[in-house]
């Protein structure tokens, strides 16, 4: 994972909401933004733009179906993140916080 994704990655993670968004599409699989809309205290629309983030950062994948988009974690980026994490806060390999 480049430096770039990784710290996009730690800025989107740092809003409440997206971070619940994406906990619930951790454990759902695949979800509505209608759903998310009727499960989150936000209007329809912030749900929205909250996943406009969390995909411009590189963790979700989207289907349309009709006039309704679904979406889910992209597994893969969301390993190389937790390793690159690790990689940054181990101390015993001398790596640094960039």
């Amino acid at each position: 994972m480049d430096k770039d994704q990784f710290h996009r990655i730690n800025r989107v993670l740092g809003d409440q909401t997206r971070f619940e968004i994406l906990e619930r599409l951790a454990g759902a699989g695949e979800m509505a933004c209608a759903r998310l809309a009727e499960e989150l205290p936000v209007s329809q629309a912030t749900i929205s733009h909250h996943l406009k983030e969390l995909d411009s950062a590189g963790l979700l994948e989207s289907r349309r179906e009709g006039k309704f988009a679904f979406f889910k974690l992209k597994r893969s980026v969301w390993k190389e993140y937790q390793a690159e994490m690790r990689r940054r806060l181990n101390p015993s390999k001398g790596s640094r916080i960039s």
